[in-house]
């Protein structure tokens, strides 16, 4: 069969250009005609660098070794926190765009392209990453494209949206409360939110250092295996890296998930799920015979702890732009943020030691269960500019509430993958959730679930 470079997965395309049957500047070239005749439409891109792409394709054609690098020719993408030498790290925001370009590329971004990647741009996202909608007031919002009238999901929205719509194979996001899983479900592909401190996040704009987590997207689950093994490492730079020897996974994930424990979260995670969001889990469920569920004690107050160290923790480091030029930051943003400086400390102590007790309790679950089921979002992608959504028959505010079930996951860094379940109109996602350091864990299973085809990458009509 005659190699699509549009669709074909990252690793059939290291394949390809390893073996001779395409060259990693055809590949290259594919991915930037693509994002020029699709980004009018799903607004993934805030920046092109069809130079530098170019060039690094050339150097892989070049050299034989090159072309043998595990990602060999590959496109991949980048939120625009992520440092790219010669770009300015705008992160979403109207101010950043006065800063001096980057010196140098982000860790991340060196080490995808040392395994034979390459960088082709910076991905639009919600101002700051303070965002779940995919909405920016500044560059637009990114389009879903599986409906073009509704939401990526943030704060990761191009990211999604340029993986979803095939104008590259894999980007890079960030996840402080689900900014990669939200997105990935809304846009139905795959996300790894990694272990906090797994990988580094060196030269990228934080939000809440404390919850921060970097990560990639896919259509395939091989392919966000091989791209998260590309980036493992210690790194000094970013102080809560984990002193950790890499630890691959790419060989693991054919294991599958025989032999492994898999509960369904309930309680909590049960409340509030739109039909769509309990029939993915029910098939995912129903594909691996789970029929167990446990209950993550104090979900909800969980989720209330995360806000309040969200807040406060986002107010502290924009304290002085928001002195100096509160009216250039989206209203919503400032407004959330100058609320966090007026936070008193004594509920970030009391949300810290929740935060100590609460992730002792989780991790005791893990002595009885390997992976635990959740749903990834409560409803598929709503529209854009929607601004409000009724969750058992209440009527809230979207934009907090599409992290209802990622929060209280991300507030203790547990490793989760985020699978696509396609149901028609709209694809929606599944969490995969394993105990610290066991990505290969929740991978396994992601595998098992997509090789099945109950999880797949939906391939839009755009």
């Amino acid at each position: 069969m005659a190699l699509d470079l549009d669709w074909a997965p990252a690793w059939r395309i290291a394949a390809a250009v390893k073996s001779g049957e395409t060259s990693a500047l055809a590949a290259v070239e594919a991915s930037l005609v693509r994002i020029e005749k699709l980004n009018t439409k799903v607004n993934a891109f805030t920046a092109v660098v069809a130079d530098r792409a170019r060039k690094k394709a050339k150097a892989i054609d070049t050299n034989d070794a090159n072309r043998a690098a595990p990602l060999a020719g590959v496109s991949f993408a980048v939120k625009n926190l992520f440092d790219v030498k010669g770009l300015a790290t705008v992160a979403g925001s109207k101010i950043n765009r006065d800063n001096a370009p980057a010196a140098k590329d982000s860790l991340l971004i060196e080490r995808l392209e040392a395994a034979g990647a390459i960088l082709v741009g910076a991905l639009n996202m919600g101002e700051y990453a303070y965002d779940f909608t995919g909405e920016n007031v500044h560059d637009g919002a990114a389009h879903n494209p599986h409906n073009l009238t509704r939401m990526t999901g943030g704060s990761s929205s191009g990211s999604a949206a340029a993986v979803a719509g095939g104008l590259v194979p894999l980007s890079l996001g960030s996840d402080t409360n689900g900014s990669i899983r939200v997105p990935a479900s809304h846009c139905g592909i795959f996300g790894l939110k990694p272990t906090y401190g797994r990988l580094t996040r060196a030269r990228s704009f934080p939000f809440v250092t404390s919850l921060d987590h970097l990560g990639p997207f896919a259509r395939s689950v091989r392919d966000l295996a091989l791209s998260y093994d590309a980036m493992q490492g210690r790194d000094m730079e970013d102080p809560v890296c984990a002193q950790r020897d890499a630890e691959p996974v790419t060989s693991l994930v054919e294991r599958g998930a025989a032999g492994l424990r898999i509960a369904i979260a309930g309680g909590y995670f049960q409340k509030g799920a739109f039909p769509e969001a309990k029939e993915a889990l029910a098939r995912v469920a129903k594909a691996l015979n789970v029929k167990r569920e446990i209950e993550i004690p104090q979900a909800e107050r969980a989720r209330a702890a995360a806000y309040i160290i969200t807040t406060t923790e986002g107010a502290a480091l924009h304290l002085e732009r928001l002195r100096t030029r509160a009216r250039d930051f989206d209203p919503a943003v400032r407004d959330r943020l100058i609320a966090g400086a007026m936070v008193p400390a004594s509920l970030v102590v009391k949300a810290q030691k929740f935060r100590r007790w609460y992730r002792e309790q989780v991790l005791k679950l893990f002595d009885g269960v390997d992976a635990i089921l959740a749903p990834a979002c409560p409803c598929t992608a709503p529209k854009i500019g929607q601004i409000t959504v009724v969750i058992d028959g209440v009527e809230m505010p979207i934009r907090p509430n599409l992290g209802l079930y990622t929060q209280p996951i991300s507030f203790i860094g547990l490793p989760v993958a985020a699978v696509p379940v396609p149901l028609a109109p709209l694809p929606i996602g599944v969490q995969i959730i394993a105990a610290p350091w066991r990505e290969d864990v929740a991978l396994r299973i992601a595998h098992t679930l997509e090789t099945m085809g109950v999880a797949s990458a939906p391939r839009p009509a755009l």
